[in-house]
């Protein structure tokens, strides 16, 4: 995926099993980000950066999804120990990681292997991403005031 491409009608499904697609969203920006897995470091900072601001986000006319290929029941858990106030997709198919170029080939430790790509995707009113964070450009713990950054310096 690349800025300027709209994003598939449908996302996924959430923590709570309901369905959640670009005609529900449509006249929302959102932040759509991708994370490997639930309750390891680097994904619960970022979580929780994302929820410390998320009030400044919705200021600014943008809600939150989180997007892991972890189980819905996986979700609810994380969640509820975080209290995280977004909802987060059960991409267990990796369907759409992989549609939006969030799963691939990674090293870690020196170590290859394929997963999911930490990436953040900020996308208009009408689904279109406006602008990505890759993975080597997120700093897990202050994510949220890097993507605050960002739409700051666009208005």
């Amino acid at each position: 995926m690349e800025t300027g491409t709209r994003l598939p009608e449908v996302l996924g499904t959430d923590q709570n099993g309901n369905t959640i697609t670009l005609e529900q969203l449509k006249g929302k920006k959102f932040i759509l980000y991708t994370y490997p897995k639930d309750n390891t470091s680097g994904c619960t900072a970022e979580a929780c950066s994302l929820s410390e601001h998320y009030s400044e986000l919705q200021a600014l006319g943008y809600s939150v999804i989180g997007v892991s290929k972890d189980s819905a029941a996986s979700h609810q858990k994380f969640i509820e120990k975080y209290s995280l106030p977004f909802p987060l997709i059960a991409d267990t198919e990796t369907t759409l990681l992989q549609n939006i170029g969030a799963w691939g080939e990674k090293v870690f430790c020196g170590k290859k292997s394929i997963g999911t790509l930490r990436t953040t995707y900020l996308v208009n009113e009408d689904g279109v991403i406006e602008h990505i964070f890759l993975p080597k450009q997120i700093k897990t713990k202050e994510h949220a005031s890097q993507i605050l950054k960002h739409i700051r310096s666009m208005e």
